[in-house]
């Protein structure tokens, strides 16, 4: 949550920075900005190296933060804030740990007239989904299971935010089964997975 927090303070000061830039951008704003953002920057690194130094001293929490990072898409931020989910709830199945995360299909009705499009319900783990996220704009790219199963739900006509919905509930199914099992990714076992 810290990471985040760090992150979007960048983010911000990196808005800020092009928007006085565009103006004056030799200004003594413009420096400190600058500044601050190398000072975040340095800030995300150490407590990337810092989480991963936690991990590194137990070696089944090592052992299962590296399992999950075998999936191509997956960075360490994501696999660190999987690997908590995982942990915070130690005995659930692929169903209950996808809603955890606030990833489970719901569809509001009244009656027989009125239905609307099926959502993700959101009532779980925030982080989980904001970090999946940026995990999917990556495994679309570069995991080619999973950026075949993107492309198949984009040419039977679905929304792009639902193909990444779809996609986010996959890695997050296919992540707590390599943590449950103790297993490296491997296309040819975890491509059949639904989502």
């Amino acid at each position: 949550a810290y990471y985040k927090f760090l992150l979007k303070q960048r983010t911000q000061n990196k808005n800020h920075l092009e928007a006085i830039s565009a103006k004056n951008p030799t200004s003594i704003i413009s420096k400190t900005i600058k500044q601050e953002i190398k000072s975040l920057s340095l800030k995300i690194d150490k407590i990337i190296n810092e989480m991963k130094s936690i991990l590194k001293k137990d070696k089944k929490l090592y052992e299962a933060f590296t399992n999950i990072s075998t999936i191509q898409g997956v960075g360490d931020i994501s696999a660190i804030v999987l690997l908590h989910h995982f942990i915070k709830y130690p005995n659930t199945n692929q169903k209950e740990i996808v809603s955890l995360a606030g990833l489970d299909p719901i569809s509001r009705s009244s009656g027989t007239s009125i239905q609307s499009k099926a959502k993700i319900s959101k009532a779980g783990s925030k982080l989980c989904r904001s970090t999946l996220f940026m995990a999917v704009m990556v495994a679309v790219r570069f995991n080619d299971e999973l950026k075949e199963y993107y492309e198949q739900l984009k040419n039977r006509g679905k929304h792009t935010t639902v193909c990444q919905i779809a996609v986010m509930r996959k890695i997050i199914i296919i992540a707590h089964s390599l943590y449950k099992n103790n297993e490296q990714y491997s296309a040819e076992k975890y491509n059949k997975f639904a989502a």
